[in-house]
């Protein structure tokens, strides 16, 4: 392993931790097990999907007098991501008197653990709930365990274990974090860019070694666009959900990671009377409660896209940018009329989200290039929004297909129709022959046949792992013709 000059500064339990030598691209699951002997922590698939090694990862609160924690797959996130956070492990909830949390204990009195491999994992999803929901449903509790598997148990225990462990006064399901707060401001890092003597940006690495690989980590949009001139070809990272993937099962090692997480405007929503703009570090998970009033069917797109731990670290523009051809946030997107603010250098453009894919996985984005936020519509008078994903599983599965339909509807006739779909083409896509069938027209004009017709001559029919074509092209006129039909009755009732 190559020497390093730089170190990674995290917090743990009260203690700055110092993490020297290591690689830039080493899980916090492999730093956790195999350099400071936390075992608890598991390993499941190192994809994750099993939830055997989440933790919490906590950032200071705006006011610097908290910390707001998320649930994250240790597997799939990099050491130096942590740099200037905190973590807590299964580890981190024995108490100083030698006691359990609330919810471990539940778990003994409920019965909620046979082979206990899945149990460090699952007893951090569910610390992670009642640090911010300590009076839970069922509901809730089997939300915040999407995205841990268990074979042996059986979820009935579990999910009792977490409403007996909320009967608890709130104060002791709360992490143990005040001597954390200090420390955390202590590591925090830098809000401005270092500048050269003649004044240009110098972003500093966190890592790098002596071959001139680096991980930087940047706290200015400025400095991203720095570094982008200077490497146009850097791996951008954010989520690391589908990068974390990469370095687990590719091997991936690129010589320059850029990451976002510490960008504060690009972790930043905001609004006009017209639309929001949503910055390109902002997670799923603010996002689907973002939407949620306003369209709620891409909200619930968005809850079924992946776990808890997944959706607090995937980002909407990573899920853009990354372009695969069954990405579920584009087809919502695309049809509410999305647009993409990118910069290169110090110029800015605007993109729509239907003009920016070339091809599978490819897109106009040019070298040095990066998406800086997306710009979501809300939603107009008489505007109706549907959209609707086919899984072979409901949760967290890999889409056939998803399809996405929004109108506006005057009287009984839609106008301004716009249409859109993953899994029918190699990359998401508007569907404007089938938008055509519905323009200017009632939900009674609308024919199968007409919708047939449009799919066969939009796309190229091709079975897939997922789904045959018959089926995906039979789902794909199935769904417009569902939301069609339920707008029209919606408006006759009201």
């Amino acid at each position: 392993m190559t020497q390093v000059t730089n170190t990674v500064r995290f917090v743990l339990d009260g203690e700055i931790m110092e993490a020297q030598g290591v690689r830039r691209t080493t899980t916090v699951l492999d730093y956790l097990r195999d350099d400071i002997q936390r075992t608890g922590t598991k390993e499941g698939c190192a994809e994750g999907d099993c939830g055997a090694c989440v933790i919490m990862v906590g950032e200071l609160n705006a006011a610097g007098t908290g910390i707001d924690y998320k649930p994250v797959n240790s597997c799939i996130q990099l050491l130096p991501a942590l740099d200037g956070k905190s973590l807590k492990t299964v580890e981190s909830l024995k108490r100083a008197d030698g006691s359990l949390h609330p919810v471990q204990s539940a778990m003994v009195d409920c019965h909620g653990s046979q082979c206990g491999f899945c149990t460090p994992g699952i007893v951090m999803s569910l610390t992670n709930m009642v640090q911010t929901n300590t009076s839970p449903t069922r509901s809730d509790v089997a939300n915040a365990l999407s995205g841990n598997l268990c074979r042996c148990t059986g979820y009935i225990p579990i999910i009792d274990a977490a409403l007996k462990a909320c009967s608890q006064p709130v104060a002791a399901l709360k992490v143990d974090d005040q001597a954390d707060i200090p420390l955390l401001n202590e590591i925090r890092r830098p809000q401005h860019p270092t500048l050269s003597l003649d004044g240009d940006i110098v972003v500093q690495p966190v890592v790098r070694t002596r071959k001139g690989s680096e991980f930087v980590s940047p706290s200015t949009v400025d400095e991203v666009a720095a570094y982008l001139t200077s490497f146009p070809d850097a791996k951008l990272l954010a989520g690391s959900t589908e990068f974390g993937l990469q370095v687990n099962k590719q091997f991936l090692r690129p010589k320059n990671i850029c990451y976002l997480g510490n960008v504060t405007s690009l972790g930043e929503v905001s609004e006009t009377a017209q639309a929001w703009t949503i910055g390109a570090a902002v997670p799923l998970a603010t996002v689907e409660v973002l939407v949620k009033n306003a369209y709620p069917d891409f909200s619930e797109v968005l809850r079924r896209f992946g776990s808890p731990p997944i959706r607090s670290t995937a980002t909407l523009a990573g899920n853009i940018v990354n372009g695969s051809p069954i990405g579920d946030t584009m087809p919502c997107l695309m049809a509410l009329g999305a647009t993409l603010t990118l910069r290169k250098g110090a110029a800015t453009r605007s993109v729509a989200l239907q003009d920016f894919y070339t091809g599978m996985k490819q897109s106009v984005l040019q070298a040095g290039e990066f998406v800086t936020a997306v710009v979501l519509p809300k939603p107009t008078a008489k505007q109706v929004f549907r959209a609707h994903k086919i899984s072979k599983r409901f949760e967290q599965d890999i889409s056939a297909t998803c399809c996405a339909v929004a109108f506006s509807l005057n009287g009984d006739v839609m106008t301004d129709v716009r249409i859109a779909y993953n899994g029918l083409a190699p990359s998401p896509c508007r569907a404007p022959k089938l938008e055509a069938v519905l323009e200017g027209k009632n939900a009674a004009q609308v024919t199968a046949d007409a919708l047939d017709a449009a799919i066969a001559a939009s796309f190229t029919a091709r079975d897939g792992l997922r789904a045959t074509w018959a089926y995906r092209s039979l789902v794909a006129r199935n769904l417009v013709m569902q939301f069609v039909e339920e707008a029209a009755t919606s408006a006759q009732e009201a």
